[in-house]
Order: C-alpha cells, then structure tokens, then sequence
C-alpha cells in the first residue's frame, strides 16, 4: 500500500505508550500518534523532560491526549513500577520499545549491575513487556484488533554479525556492543512472533529500523530540538532524514491497518525514505538451532522475570 507519514490511520480511541519519548525518535514518534488522535503515553526517565516534551506536543497538536510515566530503563525497580503503571490502563493497543542508553563510551552499568547497552536496550525492554504484555493481550481480545509491540533496532545488525551466544558478554568496542544488543533485541522480537502466533495471542510483535536522523534536519521543537539542546554533528546529513522522519518506520508499525506479525519496517532508502517493509535477516528472523530459545533464556534470567505469553482466547477454549 502506499504509505503517506502525513496521513495516518486514524487512531482515535487507542492508546500507544512511547519509551524514549522526550527526545528524537521516541518524541517525534509520540507527537505524530498524537496528531493521529491516539493518547499516547510518554515514558522516559526525567519527570522534567516529560513535561517539557508535554507541552511542546500540545503545541504542535492542540487537544493533544496525553500521559507520562517515569522509568529509568538502568533500574530493573523502575522497570517494574512502571510496567505497573501502563498495565493499569483501560487499553494498551501499542507500546514502542525506543528508549536505551546511547553513552557509547565507558564502561557504565545499570543500577542492577548490568552492562549499560546491555541492560538498557535489551533487558530492561524485555523486563517491560513482561509487565505489560497481559495488557496488550487483553486489549486485543476486547477490541478484535491485535495490539502491537514494536522493537527498535538498527541497520548495523545486517550489516555486521555480532554472535549472540553468550548474551551476558558483552564486546569491548561500544558499537559493536550496541550492535550486538540490537540483533539480540531482533531474535527476541521474531521468537516472540513465533510463540504470540502459536499460542493464538492477539498481539503482533514488529521490528523497525529509523535510517539515519540528524540534528540538522530535524524540526524545531522548544526543549527538544532548539539553542538550549546538544547539537551532535553527523558526516551522513547530506544523506539523511531529521529525527521526524527517522520516526516514521516505528509509526507505522504501530498503525498500519495491514502489518503482520514478524513484520520488519525500515526506510525506502538506506538511511532515508518513506517506510517499508523490508526482509530481515535472516540470522535474526531464523536463526540456526534452538539459538533463539537460548537467547530467550539468558534474558529471562537477567531480567529477573519470565516473559509469559498469555493463551489466546481460541487456546484458552482448547485447553478447557
């Protein structure tokens, strides 16, 4: 179908929860929901950003239905009150796993004692849906429309095989690092298709990749995008996309009428474009063995929690 970032599925009614959602991607992912008339949960780690990020998104969209929810995905403490906090909704058609660390030098730890990328982009997202899984799986059953849970990758997984044996070990170099925290975030997101599509679960799990978005290009947003923020200097500009159009691969993840589960969606253009799906690879999407039950595993064990699917309703009759 053609896809027009301008003219979203009206999502009036729903209500999409935003990790990450006070700067970049993760901001302008929850401003453009917000225009679509979704009520969008802003989580992030900074009361103070969260309400900056309010405000502007009330001023780009007047009548804007908006919440937050404060999470610092570096504590496992804070993952799980806030999972808590989105589950209590009376709806949770879509959560967009955007937030991580992006400090890729040092050697930083999370409050539980986990390597930073690590336990940020992988762990703490994984900790997250455990919560609040039931709730998605819930509003699928009530409203007959799956629920949505989109995992934010990026482009370096294709590009460069990072081995993920050993989740807990963790490479030395920052990007391989990061790089390697993505692609298990991908086995993650297609062995949860797998299990969702088995157990009959009204829940599609959807991976994206944003391209490259640049300071430069992205609009002007008071808090958010103006004098009184960091501007980072990217040699890709020329060829890029602002943080607006990076976020429109996850945007329509959440709100394409006609996603399906295991979908990935990326940039016409490598590091620009209107979204697409595209193929994953296939080292993530079907990798060899039983390595995707043994990823599972190791997160699981890091998280502290298990990640249950919950039977859907035509399973549940089955095992009655």
């Amino acid at each position: 179908m053609t896809w027009d970032p301008a003219h979203l599925p009206d999502q009036s009614g729903r209500t999409h929860v935003v990790t990450g959602a006070t700067a970049g991607i993760g901001y302008f992912a929850a401003e453009q929901l917000a225009a679509a008339g979704a009520h969008v949960v802003l989580a992030s780690r900074s009361a103070g950003k969260l309400a900056t990020a309010v405000a502007s998104i009330e001023r780009e969209v007047p009548g804007a239905r908006l919440d937050t929810v404060v999470v610092d995905l570096a504590s496992l403490a804070s993952v799980s009150d806030a999972a808590a906090r989105i589950a209590a909704l009376p709806r949770v058609d879509g959560l967009l796993l955007n937030g991580g660390a992006m400090a890729l030098k040092g050697s930083a730890t999370t409050a539980d004692g986990l390597p930073l990328l690590l336990g940020t982009h992988v762990v703490a997202n994984a900790a997250l849906l455990a919560g609040v899984l039931p709730a998605l799986a819930a509003t699928g059953e009530r409203t007959g429309t799956p629920a949505r849970v989109v995992h934010t990758s990026t482009g370096f997984v294709t590009q460069f095989p990072v081995a993920v044996d050993d989740v807990r070990r963790v490479p030395r170099v920052a990007v391989v690092a990061y790089t390697k925290a993505k692609t298990v975030t991908e086995v993650l997101a297609f062995e949860l298709a797998r299990r969702l599509e088995a157990a009959g679960t009204p829940v599609l799990s959807l991976v994206t990749r944003p391209g490259v978005g640049v300071d430069a290009r992205t609009p002007h947003r008071a808090g958010i995008r103006d004098a009184t923020t960091p501007y980072r200097p990217n040699p890709y500009t020329p060829w890029a996309q602002g943080k607006d159009g990076a976020a429109w691969s996850a945007v329509r993840a959440l709100t394409d009428p006609q996603a399906r589960n295991g979908d990935y969606y990326a940039p016409a253009g490598r590091l620009r474009g209107i979204p697409v799906r595209v193929d994953p690879t296939a080292r993530t999407a079907s990798p060899e063995g039983d390595l995707a039950t043994r990823v599972w595993d190791q997160v699981e064990e890091l998280a502290g929690t298990a990640l249950g699917i919950p039977a859907g309703a035509g399973e549940k009759q089955s095992q009655g």
